[in-house]
């Protein structure tokens, strides 16, 4: 489904267009823990969710009987074969998102894939190329893009409010909620392919590049600290922009609590932005008034409320689709994302700077 995109600005922020027609008709692949948030993001949305695909049948039982859905699959071949689907989201283990994308785009259905978009670069190029022969959309869920503050923050950098980007700052970390052991299915590198610097870093990485442009070089420190695993539980990486802005990515299982947070400097102001203040508030600082100081400028506070952000992608995915707006976050996005990922591997490996255009192909 497509047509002429309507500008983003003429919307209802999130909202969808009145003229978008009857509810987009929604397939699922993978229903573990994450597959809540593309549901709760679906229904939000006005979105009909009416197939689920699983191979784990006890799963895929519980699911479908919690979530209302009358059909069910164990394999997503089937569920595709049996037709009636606009859209699916591939909420399957990274190391199987490719199949069920290709898959998809084979049966001219519109693809959001979970993050990171593949371990491959390779592989998420074969992704790519196929959605776009179909004619299909491919998004990728690096639903920090659609964050209320990122959102924001974007508008104000394309504005000039902060002058030219200097330094960006960027920061995702958590303790498992105080569990003694990560979660099994992120323990070993067989299963998860990386530690916190791919899993909460690929998000970040993306969003270095919604702010501040493509990174040139990365440089990488990996440790393990806290937890009984094969991959790295703490992480920084500092990253050299084609600009010539630098920044920061710090990641972490070894944090108290849960964090996102980043600050964006430029010339003519800077932005502020962390989940720790209880109500989520972005500081914009700058000096628009005569007899500002060292420590007291003007401050302005936008507080953000509305969906979460995976719901808010997901209604940009469903915008997408309409072709109402762009695509937020494309597979190209989601391959360049992780190709920042893998010279950061290759970086802490070495303990050397690493241009991004020599990264490693595959984790």
């Amino acid at each position: 489904m497509s047509g002429v995109a309507t500008p983003a600005a003429d919307l209802p922020y999130g909202g969808v267009h009145p003229d978008a027609g009857p509810p987009l008709k929604i397939g699922i692949v993978g229903v573990g823990g994450v597959a809540q948030l593309h549901r709760r993001g679906y229904l939000a949305a006005g979105a009909e969710l009416v197939a689920l695909a699983d191979p784990d049948a006890a799963a895929l039982r519980s699911r479908a009987l919690a979530w209302d859905v009358e059909r069910s699959f164990e394999s997503y071949l089937e569920m595709f074969e049996d037709g009636g689907l606009d859209a699916v989201s591939i909420c399957t283990p990274t190391s199987v998102h490719a199949a069920p994308t290709l898959a998809a785009a084979a049966a001219g259905i519109h693809v959001l894939c979970e993050k990171p978009i593949a371990l491959d670069l390779d592989q998420a190029r074969r992704m790519i190329d196929a959605c776009s022969e179909a004619g299909v959309v491919l998004m990728v869920n690096h639903q920090l893009r659609s964050h209320g503050a990122a959102a924001l923050a974007k508008q104000m950098l394309e504005r000039g409010d902060l002058g030219d980007i200097t330094h960006v700052r960027l920061r995702q970390a958590h303790d498992w909620a105080g569990a003694p052991q990560v979660r099994a299915s992120f323990s070993t590198r067989a299963s998860s392919g990386g530690g916190t610097l791919l899993d909460n870093g690929c998000h970040l990485m993306d969003l270095a590049r919604y702010f501040g442009s493509d990174v040139e070089e990365v440089y990488a420190r990996a440790a393990t600290r806290k937890y009984a695993v094969e991959l790295e539980d703490t992480a920084h990486v500092s990253l050299r922009f084609v600009t010539g802005a630098i920044g920061t990515v710090e990641v972490a299982w070894t944090a108290t609590g849960w964090e996102e947070a980043f600050s964006i400097y430029g010339t003519g102001g800077a932005l502020e932005y962390t989940n720790r203040s209880g109500t989520p508030i972005m500081r914009h600082v700058h000096r628009s008034s005569p007899g500002t100081t060292w420590g007291e400028t003007d401050v302005s506070e936008h507080r953000i409320a509305g969906d979460p952000s995976h719901s808010r992608h997901v209604r940009a995915f469903l915008a997408a689709v309409r072709g109402e707006q762009p695509v937020l976050c494309s597979g190209e996005d989601g391959l360049e994302a992780m190709r920042l990922i893998l010279a950061a591997y290759e970086s802490a490996e070495r303990n050397v700077p690493v241009l991004v255009s020599e990264a490693p192909r595959a984790l």
